[in-house]
């Protein structure tokens, strides 16, 4: 009977994963609803004359683009989340001039960083269920708090965040496997020239007024699937051509908002 309910539990969550990546399959749907809900918002702002002004601010666009963000990335990460805070908290103090939420910001700006932090879904690369392999291994991990970090690492995975401080990773792998990188007022650098991967490898980036600066080796081919705010992504590289036979692919995912990635050779 346990048996029978771990099975099902598990083609429970696969059916669950497989429609939300589904979803993320059609994002271009997701950004052209947002798109097309913006011009309609601004149709209905010039044609009706008692259309509510604060539907067109940017504290609501802010709001939108985080409901948005997190729909279209399956509420990974926690960019979405500030965007909806700040945006909700500053359509507050309009509707309630009285109410003093300005000294709430940051506490609760801090608290949902630290929360996000402990609790934040690990990317969960090799052996799938079923495997008796430990998940972590040969997993580097590394925070950076109001300092600044160097270190080199043979592992295969990697789990950067840096708060208020900057981070160099230089990463000997030969069998990259991605991870996460995590910025929060501070930077982070990825070094991967001497590293290597096989075949399409995920890096998921999370940059709220910070920058991370990845230095890859030019015959990898690099797609961006990141969503960027006030932000860019900017590649360095003099590309040349790579071996057909080999297919290496690095995808980039994750938010940007008031941040940047660069991406460089030697």
């Amino acid at each position: 009977m346990r048996e029978d309910f771990r099975h099902n539990m598990r083609e429970g969550r696969e059916r669950w994963e497989s429609r939300w990546e589904n979803r993320s399959k059609n994002s271009h749907i997701w950004t052209g609803i947002f798109i097309l809900l913006i011009g309609l918002v601004a149709l209905l702002r010039t044609t009706v004359p008692d259309f509510p002004n604060w539907v067109f601010t940017w504290q609501t666009f802010l709001v939108a683009l985080g409901v948005f963000i997190g729909l279209k990335h399956n509420f990974r990460g926690f960019a979405w989340l500030v965007l909806i805070l700040v945006g909700g908290a500053f359509l507050l103090r309009d509707f309630y001039p009285h109410l003093s939420i300005g000294k709430f910001i940051w506490p609760v700006v801090l608290m949902v960083i630290g929360a996000f932090i402990i609790f934040r879904p690990r990317k969960r690369c090799g052996p799938k269920e079923g495997s008796r392999m430990n998940a972590t291994a040969g997993r580097h991990d590394s925070t950076t708090i109001l300092d600044e970090e160097e270190s080199w690492s043979q592992d295969d995975l990697i789990d950067v965040t840096a708060i208020f401080g900057g981070s160099k990773k230089n990463m000997l792998s030969k069998d990259f496997k991605g991870g996460d990188i995590v910025n929060i007022f501070g930077g982070t650098e990825l070094n991967l020239s001497q590293a290597d991967i096989k075949g399409r490898v995920e890096l998921e980036i999370t940059t709220i007024f910070g920058g991370t600066k990845l230095i890859v080796p030019a015959n990898w081919e690099v797609k961006s699937e990141a969503v960027t705010i006030f932000g860019g992504l900017e590649d360095k590289r003099s590309i040349q051509p790579g071996d057909p036979t080999q297919e290496k692919i690095l995808v980039l995912r994750g938010t940007v908002l008031f941040g940047g990635i660069e991406i460089k050779s030697f």
